[in-house]
């Protein structure tokens, strides 16, 4: 019998039902990273970032409306400036919070890409290569954990917050280099604990029975696919009994705190990925939907950046008070920007635009309070140091002092790269 890539979804599903229906409990969480190896990991440059926080505005978000703001440009529309934390650079009116914070951050006002669809841009900013049939390419995060293994055993390195699991997924490295996908953020990592109505040697008892049956299984059907889940029960067992299952839980958070990052579901994925950084999880992504503005882009974009506002500020602030900025990368990224143009009879919309669009970078050991790229007066072209979502990839590698070069062979014998041909922007380091 013979698993291809394609089969993987389905796999999952598969062994999900089986462990809920033979345990009790739904050990979904752990068919993602779990038998990811804590290999010894030196950065290759000092002063290296320790983990990411990875926060995808899906859709397509405003560069114009955003971070890339143009004072005499009849681009803006009904969007208006104001100032900053750092004199001479200057933000949309619809992201007051994060103004505040601009000493922190880098605008990447220089991205550009070929993909000018939703799914491709999507794909190619989060894997760094281009959609192929014949192959899927390993996520970011799930690179990562490649080159740098895991920083706390207990629980797992990858983790996505309210994104499509399909997103996250591990391409040919395999299951256990997916990430972890969580829902709701605050409903913390889903079924992780052993139902009340099962005893300890019934569970015990179920568990043997499984690794009998596993066994079994693996003398008839050879997959490494498969064999990527055969430290599933262990994992799984190891995380409902420690106390870094703690880190998920939102409910330890002050009041206060939970309303220093707001209400929504991005705002408070915020708070569980600097929750999960405080226990070493190695990536999370959090993902929010909504800037597909072709439609009503004045009232649309600022609905979405309130959200975004509140989430980024609170979690910039937050991350340094307690001393762990410079040793996170927090990063901003989207698939494509939207046209200077305004679509009049789309109710003063946006369409897609992939010529230029902005990314932002903060932390991480970055020299904060500075632009790297620059588009015209309209925002419709990059005119100085253009980046591609490769560039960006790359320079989230030497951010964490990984090896960006290093050549992992697929299964079918081709070498990848976790940044494909892309080069890192070492000048915005301090």
């Amino acid at each position: 019998m013979r698993f291809n890539n394609a089969d993987e979804f389905t796999r999952r599903e598969l062994m999900i039902k089986m462990a809920k229906s033979a345990f009790g409990i739904t050990l979904a969480p752990m068919l993602g990273n779990s038998l990811a190896t804590a290999a010894d990991f030196t950065p290759n440059r000092p002063r290296a970032a320790k983990s990411v926080i990875f926060l995808m505005m899906s859709g397509g978000m405003s560069h114009l409306d955003t971070w890339d703001v143009k004072p005499e440009s009849k681009a803006m529309g009904d969007t208006k400036i104001i100032d900053t934390s750092v004199s001479g650079i200057k933000l949309s009116e619809n992201l007051p919070k994060s103004a505040k914070q601009m000493h922190h951050m880098v605008l990447m006002n220089g991205m550009s890409t070929n993909q000018g669809a939703h799914e491709q841009g999507t794909y190619l900013m989060q894997r760094s290569y281009d959609m192929r049939g014949t192959i899927v390419h390993p996520a970011l995060g799930s690179w990562v954990m490649r080159l740098a293994g895991k920083r706390n055993d207990n629980i797992p390195g990858f983790v996505s917050v309210s994104g499509d699991p399909n997103i996250v997924n591990g391409g040919f490295m395999g299951a256990k280099f997916a990430g972890v996908p969580i829902g709701d953020p605050t409903s913390g990592l889903q079924d992780s604990m052993k139902p009340g109505s099962i005893t300890d040697e019934d569970f015990t008892k179920r568990l043997k029975l499984a690794d009998s049956l596993n066994k079994q299984f693996h003398t008839v059907v050879n997959s490494p696919a498969i064999r990527d889940h055969e430290g599933l029960y262990t994992d799984a067992l190891r995380i409902m009994r420690c106390e870094d299952l703690k880190a998920f839980d939102l409910g330890k958070e002050p009041t206060e705190v939970k309303d220093a990052y707001g209400p929504s579901r991005f705002a408070q994925g915020c708070l569980l990925a600097r929750r999960l950084v405080e226990h070493g999880v190695r990536f999370i992504q959090v993902t929010h939907g909504g800037w597909d503005t072709h439609y009503d882009n004045f009232t649309a974009v600022p609905a979405r950046c309130k959200d975004l506002d509140d989430g980024l500020s609170a979690l910039l602030a937050d991350l340094n008070r307690r001393g762990l900025l410079e040793e996170t990368l927090v990063v901003v990224a989207t698939e494509f920007g939207r046209t200077p143009e305004i679509v009049l009879e789309h109710q003063k919309g946006r369409d897609h635009y992939p010529k230029a669009f902005s990314c932002v970078m903060a932390g991480g050991g970055l020299n904060g309070g500075q632009t790297y790229g620059k588009t015209d007066a309209n925002g419709a072209k990059v005119i100085e140091n253009i980046t591609t979502p490769q560039d960006l990839n790359a320079t989230i590698g030497y951010a964490l002092g990984l090896p960006v070069d290093q050549v992992i062979i697929s299964p079918s014998g081709r070498p990848f790269t976790v940044a494909n041909k892309g080069k890192p922007v070492t000048s915005i380091f301090a």
